[in-house]
């Protein structure tokens, strides 16, 4: 099976369970492993596949702990890196919907240096980029653009889900959106919530959003919708994949299980780039991982939760 390299951030989400969504309010806090490229490595070694993180925690005891938790799901934490930084963390507050209010503290995550050794792993390989703090600044974002041209350079098969946090570029969206692009471009996968494809695309309506990130580069798009599914465009086909119905208690964590079973799917085939070429592959695929994102919203935490593949086909 062809390996997922997720290069990004792995922290430590402090949630504050039933205590609404007001983190002014809460007072219990419960620790958990999370960050979004690392949920996705997560997701695929759930379900079988081989997936390596690529990131950078602190000398500390939480960076331990993270580690330790990665290892335990059978991700190759062999590139990660430890900082004398502290460990990155979030503080989530859930309300009873499962939408979540969070803050971060960042930390080691953007101490990420870039290694040239490893690049010749990329080989006809996956490479995931999960960029909720990737683009923030710090060696981390110029590893991050070293590592796709190294993917663009051994034939890489290019996923990107740009995690658009709006507490995180509250004064300078457009210079989210102008980081966001290169990958777009460059990617053959793209996963974008729909406030994340009309605000990179700048357009109005799901398909107009599309039509003009096709144009920028992007070869797959699937756009998630929660409880409605997700909107999958092509050259070929623009379809929404129904979601399956499940009462959700966190949703941290769904997308990444989404995309983490999309790309496990895709890294089973013998030749990845087959998939361009097949819609209704590609359509049964998103169909599964919409199920996986429906699961993993049923459990509190996102590495914790999300699923085997016993549980996804059952």
């Amino acid at each position: 099976m062809t390996q997922v390299f997720c290069i990004g951030e792995l922290l430590i989400d402090f949630v504050a369970e039933n205590q609404g969504d007001n983190l002014s309010k809460a007072v219990n806090f419960t620790k958990k492993a999370g960050g979004a490229p690392a949920n996705v490595a997560c997701a695929i070694s759930k379900l079988g596949g081989k997936s390596s993180f690529i990131g950078c925690v602190g000398k500390d005891p939480f960076g331990g702990f993270l580690l330790d938790v990665l290892k335990n799901e059978g991700v190759n934490i062999s590139m990660a890196q430890r900082s004398k930084t502290f460990t990155t963390l979030a503080f989530v507050s859930i309300s009873e919907d499962g939408e979540r209010d969070f803050v971060f503290d960042r930390g080691a995550d953007e101490e990420l240096k870039y290694d040239s050794t490893i690049k010749t792993e990329f080989k006809n390989n996956i490479l995931h980029f999960g960029a909720a703090t990737a683009l923030l600044g710090g060696s981390l974002e110029k590893a991050y653009g070293r590592y796709l041209f190294d993917g663009l350079c051994n034939d890489s098969f290019i996923s990107f889900d740009p995690n658009f946090r709006s507490d995180l570029w509250t004064d300078d969206q457009e210079a989210f959106i102008k980081k966001c692009l290169p990958y777009v471009e460059k990617s053959h996968l793209c996963k974008f919530s729909l406030e994340e494809a009309l605000l990179i695309s700048g357009k109005e309506n799901i398909d107009d959003a599309c039509t003009y990130l096709h144009e920028i580069g992007a070869e797959i798009i699937t756009v998630t919708l929660g409880k409605e599914g997700t909107f999958v465009s092509t050259k070929d086909i623009k379809q929404t994949v129904p979601s399956t119905t499940v009462f959700p208690v966190d949703t941290t964590g769904a997308g990444d299980a989404f995309i983490g079973c999309l790309l496990y799917q895709i890294a089973k085939l013998s030749n990845l780039k087959t998939i361009f070429n097949d819609s209704d592959n590609l359509l049964k695929m998103v169909a599964i991982a919409n199920k996986a994102g429906a699961i993993t919203t049923t459990k509190f935490g996102a590495i914790a939760a999300l699923p085997n593949l016993e549980q996804l086909e059952a």
